[in-house]
């Protein structure tokens, strides 16, 4: 074999990129620190046959009934999921520290412990703190094991001893191998630890749950092979100074990925919130300028949300653009449509956006609410309390409409608002000779999904929908 072929290359392991010798950053992905040297030898190796653990049959011949899913008690939870835990299935919860991961995973663990064994593997605290926290939200389950360990064949030597049809590892940073380089949380012990948790719930048919780190900006910790090995990623959200909580679904081969549930953390624990309906809305008894509510969904959950803006003079140079829950693009879009379209006037303004109950709010439909809160604001003039808007907001200053108008308005009315502001054509009728121009029609002689007495204007531009509510 020639000296080339002998010579050791170097590997980055966050894509994969090769080199002949090392260097400090990727030259792929301008990762910093991930190029590592690799032991494989170049050339090509003839791989003998091996042993199969069965034989291949039809698909129509597999059985179907080992991988259904199995709620796990908690319901938000499921809903995310999509039914529940899939045996053999891995799920890796991602979340700032804090936020409530590990008690909302013990409180999973103790529900599902009632039907069935679980392991609880700790690496983040004693056994003793964890059982302080169980005593607390009450989650003692005689089918519930504990375990503080930080060493990978330990671990294992864990689920050889209980055999638990559930395994939640709390976190997969704190985890160690012997087998390879580096120290726990780093990029090699990460995707060493991973890979063999993912073989081991594979082969005993085993849902595991992985607890994972976050950076600052709020990404999971570790190499992206790590979300390429499990089957599920989840990310627990939510603002540490309010008692809500979110999980929502970044990749699930088992389920939507649309869906989000809501949790209310507390100190006996958390409870999964079935109708979040107006956790977003503030009641006040007069309306307040710069204040707009709009109607999301979240998978198949309509959510009513307030959209709060502020305007305020200012002499510097560069004015600020702050938003908090917004799409910092989308906002400022919007407020380059109110400035060309209708003249507003806030290049020498400092405009500050949000939303209330900490809600992120992704949807082009909240376009519209934007526009009208930084209108409100700008001119000081509150918009109506019982309304709500709807709307994707477009460059040439038309609104654009947006999907599942009805069954948002449906829960606008059932929260009680009177009035909505949608997109023209967007219940499907008719435009009229004036370029699908509506005055206020009582939606009921059109449908039934509406309360009675509920209204709605259809505008055709960002013009239209500013004149209809000032």
């Amino acid at each position: 074999m020639s000296k080339a072929a002998q010579r050791t290359g170097y590997r980055c392991a966050e894509c994969g990129w090769r080199t002949t010798k090392w260097v400090g950053r990727c030259g792929e992905c301008q990762a910093w620190g991930t190029v590592e040297e690799e032991g494989a030898r170049a050339g090509v190796h003839i791989v003998a046959p091996g042993a199969v653990t069965a034989p291949a049959v039809p698909i129509g011949q597999v059985k179907a009934e080992v991988a259904r899913a199995r709620p796990t008690g908690v319901g938000e939870f499921d809903r995310v999921l999509g039914g529940g835990l899939v045996p053999g299935a891995v799920v890796l919860l991602a979340g700032e520290p804090g936020i409530g991961k590990s008690t909302l995973l013990l409180e999973a663990a103790a529900r599902m412990a009632r039907q069935e064994t679980v392991l609880y593997i700790t690496g983040e605290e004693s056994a003793a703190q964890v059982r302080l926290r169980a005593d607390r939200i009450g989650a003692i389950q005689d089918r519930l094991y504990l375990a503080a360990e930080t060493d990978l064949s330990a671990l294992i030597t864990h689920v050889e001893k209980v055999a638990p049809s559930v395994l939640v590892v709390d976190s997969v940073q704190t985890i160690g191998s012997a087998q390879a380089s580096g120290v726990p949380g780093g990029v090699t012990q990460v995707r060493e630890v991973a890979a063999n948790l993912v073989r081991l719930a594979k082969e005993r048919s085993m849902s595991t749950v992985l607890v994972g780190h976050v950076t600052k900006d709020g990404t999971i910790a570790g190499p992206r092979v790590l979300e390429h090995l499990v089957d599920v990623v989840l990310n627990f959200e939510g603002d540490r100074h309010s008692q809500l909580r979110m999980v929502r679904a970044v990749k699930n081969r088992f389920g939507p990925t649309d869906e989000v549930g809501c949790f209310d953390l507390h100190e006996q624990g958390i409870d999964g919130v079935s109708d979040p309906s107006g956790l977003f809305v503030s009641r006040r008894a007069e309306p307040v300028p710069g204040t707009c509510v709009t109607v999301t969904v979240e998978g198949t959950r309509p959510l009513p949300a307030e959209v709060q803006a502020l305007v305020a003079r200012t002499e510097a140079q560069q004015p600020r653009r702050t938003t908090s829950g917004l799409d910092p693009f989308r906002v400022t879009m919007v407020l380059a449509v109110l400035e060309r379209r209708l003249n507003a006037r806030l290049s020498g303004c400092d405009v500050f956006t949000s939303t209330v109950g900490g809600i992120r709010l992704a949807d082009p439909a909240v376009d519209l609410a934007v526009m009208l809160a930084v209108a409100s604001a700008a001119g000081d003039r509150a918009l109506p309390s019982d309304l709500v808007v709807l709307g994707e907001v477009g460059l040439a200053g038309e609104l654009r409409p947006v999907k599942d108008v009805r069954r948002r308005l449906a829960e606008a009315a059932r929260l009680g608002f009177r009035r909505a502001l949608v997109p023209a054509g967007s219940l499907d009728q008719p435009r009229g000779a004036e370029g699908g121009q509506r005055s206020l029609v009582p939606v009921e002689s059109r449908t039934t999904t509406f309360a009675p007495g509920f209204d709605v204007t259809e505008a055709g531009n960002v013009w239209d929908a500013l004149t209809h509510v000032t």
